[in-house]
């Protein structure tokens, strides 16, 4: 099969996104092509360099790569998105693509390349198992599983679902403490970015941005006396995808993180959202406990020295 490879300018977004929509094989991610194709091209391009690559059969958009630079470390790339239509695959369309991305990035100073989410605007951590061809190709390809990472599913199809149980009481003992529970604002970013970064690192104040004032995401806080001791974000790249969250030391096993996620997980819920992906899960008891979530979703991360 003959077929070219070429730049995708801004206006075929909504090309890659029909085209995500058939190529996506997962249920869940197909529905929020949208959010995935927007969160990786149009809005990570304001924070980092990202290049889309589309492939055509004659006029037909056949295939897309995104990929883009860590913003952390320009040595490193990642390739975000990688779809082909269903019914042109296993014809060399996707070894191609990650060819020319490889090729690309290596221009722009990159040294190694990762199949790996790029935060903060990523879809997944990395290649999820059912997606067998494509762990194929990444193993065809030369690259080599450093990590795996996974992702819990919190179910909120249901009122008694333990995701759903009511803050109150909870709330009620924290305010006994002098501690306050409220929905963020845009006014606070600047207060949780520094929180985050003072408490976590600086990896998460793209995601707050993302999650802190658009539609189909949120984020709670917890505070006292003004200082805050707490947060919980939801639907920064995706609208199922709850994080990140975080809870200063000094705070641990007061409660405060269950009653954030819980209200997240219930804002999600009222979207309409009928389960949740707690996304590049840490502390996997918390989050049964607190939720009844369980370990559902298992991603491989490649890499490869360019």
């Amino acid at each position: 099969m003959e077929f070219t490879l070429a730049d995708l300018p801004a206006d075929r977004v909504p090309a890659v996104v029909a085209l995500c929509g058939r190529a996506l094989d997962l249920p869940e991610d197909a529905a929020e092509a949208e959010s995935v194709v927007t969160a990786l091209w149009p809005r990570a391009s304001a924070d980092r360099t990202v290049l889309a690559v589309g492939a055509y059969a004659g006029d037909d958009l056949i295939g897309v790569l995104i990929g883009s630079v860590s913003a952390a470390d320009p040595r490193l790339g990642h390739v975000d998105l990688l779809a082909v239509a269903p019914q042109r695959r296993r014809r060399g369309v996707g070894r191609a693509l990650v060819a020319e991305a490889e090729r690309r990035l290596a221009g722009l100073g990159v040294a190694e390349l990762l199949l790996a989410g790029n935060p903060p605007y990523y879809a997944w951590p990395g290649i999820d198992v059912r997606y067998t061809p494509a762990v194929c190709l990444a193993l065809a390809l030369g690259y080599r599983q450093d990590r795996t990472a996974w992702n819990m599913t919190a179910d909120l199809s249901y009122d008694g679902s333990p995701a759903l149980r009511t803050t109150e009481p909870a709330e009620a003992r924290l305010a006994g403490q002098g501690v306050s529970v409220r929905r963020a604002e845009p006014a606070d970013l600047p207060a949780l970015a520094a929180f985050a970064r003072s408490t976590f690192g600086g990896a998460w104040d793209g995601e707050l941005a993302g999650s802190v004032g658009r539609a189909d995401a949120g984020c709670h806080l917890a505070e006292r006396d003004g200082e805050i001791l707490g947060f919980a974000a939801w639907g920064s790249s995706r609208p199922s995808w709850f994080g990140p969250m975080g809870t200063a030391p000094a705070a641990e096993g007061s409660g405060i993180g269950g009653v954030l996620l819980r209200r997240c997980l219930r804002d999600q819920h009222e979207a309409g959202i009928s389960a949740a992906q707690i996304g590049w899960v840490g502390p996997v008891p918390f989050y049964s406990g607190s939720a009844g979530a369980r370990i559902e979703r298992v991603f491989f991360l490649y890499r490869r020295t360019l």
